[in-house]
């Protein structure tokens, strides 16, 4: 069975705030069934003959919906990201609908997912109908920015039959000590 909604979480850390983020937006997309933390996968994403990349990627490509996040790296995605999303073919995401979101310590990486991410979701033939989500490190476990893209967004996305439930979903709660919250 496809998957309605995909999470891609192209961190080099496992259970990152990334990951947090990401299954926050998720859920006002109706909830992940599907969630790809390549931290997981990342000693296999150059065995080309890996049949566990190689099955996460059919899966992917078979969601209604993909997530694909990713924290700011040298104002853009990662390269873990990029390593993932070079193994589907051209047009490997035709049919899918893409929600591009970074993670940044800064305001000044806020087009980093216009200008890098949205391009190359595109180019494997994904359709992005909205901009993409863009969230401070500092704002990741505040459900403000998630509802108000949400918001503007719903009525551009694909009709997934359980929408998210009455009222505002919670945003993530961090994992981290203070301390220990250092990168997206």
């Amino acid at each position: 069975m496809s998957a309605r909604v995909a999470v891609v979480v192209g961190n080099p850390k496992p259970r990152s705030r990334t990951y947090d983020s990401a299954l926050a937006l998720a859920e006002r997309l109706g909830g992940a069934d599907l969630v790809v933390d390549l931290a997981d996968h990342a000693s296999e994403l150059f065995e080309w003959g890996s049949e566990t990349i190689g099955g996460l990627v059919e899966e992917v490509a078979g969601s209604l919906v993909v997530v694909v996040a990713s924290p700011t790296y040298k104002a853009t995605y990662t390269g873990l990201l990029k390593a993932f999303l070079d193994r589907f073919p051209h047009q490997g995401l035709g049919g899918v609908t893409a929600v591009p979101l970074m993670l940044g310590a800064s305001p000044v990486h806020a087009l980093a997912i216009e200008h890098g991410l949205r391009p190359l979701l595109v180019e494997l033939g994904a359709s992005v109908p909205t901009r993409g989500l863009y969230l401070l490190d500092s704002q990741h476990a505040d459900a403000e920015p998630y509802d108000a893209w949400y918001a503007t967004a719903e009525h551009l996305l694909p009709a997934l039959g359980s929408a998210p439930g009455s009222g505002p979903v919670p945003a993530p709660q961090s994992t981290l000590e203070p301390s220990q919250a250092v990168s997206a």
